[in-house]
């Protein structure tokens, strides 16, 4: 079975069959077959497409939830290891196309690859088919999560536990910054800067913009934390 007959299965007619390859070829691949295009674009659409579909969901839980608490709630269930979850639930890392290096060290089963192909295919779904083809996805893995929020899955990573401290100490922005991204495009090294309150506050690297994003989360918040 190929990530076609699987979407058919599940009811979703496919416009543009190349453009849903697309969310699972991993830049490793793509550098080692010339005019192949890679998931990163379709990433960023699927982040985007994530955060407005959670933020819908969690909007309307009853009873209601702060600000506050529907940011930690959507932390949670969007963080990197919480997609690569979803991912492995619905076998989905059976259709990756890994270079043959990624492959032999276990690129089908790292939670960055798998998150990242997770939000690549919700932005080729809805780019193809629009929102219904995202509903028909996250309505079986993450709906079940929302519905439960006092029994959510928790992934204790330092974007999430920075966040909480943030707002406990009454500052009101924080976002993060790419700095930099270095090495080849097939092992690519990012640095993400965390901004506080306009402040630099903390800094990290990684092989994937999560990870970077996480570094910099720890960075921060230890430093916070001791003040």
């Amino acid at each position: 079975m190929n990530i076609i007959e699987w979407l058919h299965e599940r009811g979703i007619a496919v416009n543009d069959e190349k453009l849903i390859r697309q969310a699972f070829i991993h830049t490793s691949y793509a550098n080692e077959h010339k005019g192949i295009h890679h998931n990163e674009r379709l990433e960023f659409m699927g982040d985007a497409v994530l955060q407005l579909w959670s933020s819908e969901h969690i909007f309307p839980l009853t009873p209601e939830l702060s600000e506050g608490q529907m940011t930690r709630l959507r932390a949670q269930l969007v963080c990197e290891k919480a997609l690569a979850m979803y991912a492995r639930q619905l076998k989905l890392n059976r259709f990756l196309y890994l270079g043959s290096g990624e492959e032999k060290t276990g690129g089908r089963e790292k939670d960055a690859i798998l998150a990242d192909m997770f939000e690549a295919l919700l932005g080729a779904l809805y780019l193809d088919q629009g929102m219904p083809a995202v509903d028909n996805i996250l309505n079986e893995v993450f709906l079940p999560e929302i519905r439960h929020p006092g029994e959510v899955k928790v992934f204790k990573d330092y974007k999430t536990k920075l966040q909480e401290y943030v707002q406990t100490d009454n500052r009101s922005s924080l976002y993060y910054e790419l700095v930099e991204e270095t090495g080849p495009s097939n092992a690519p090294t990012f640095t993400m800067n965390v901004i506080v309150d306009g402040l630099i506050m903390g800094t990290g690297t990684g092989s994937s913009k999560k990870q970077a994003e996480q570094n910099a989360a720890k960075n921060a918040f230890e430093k916070m934390v001791s003040i």
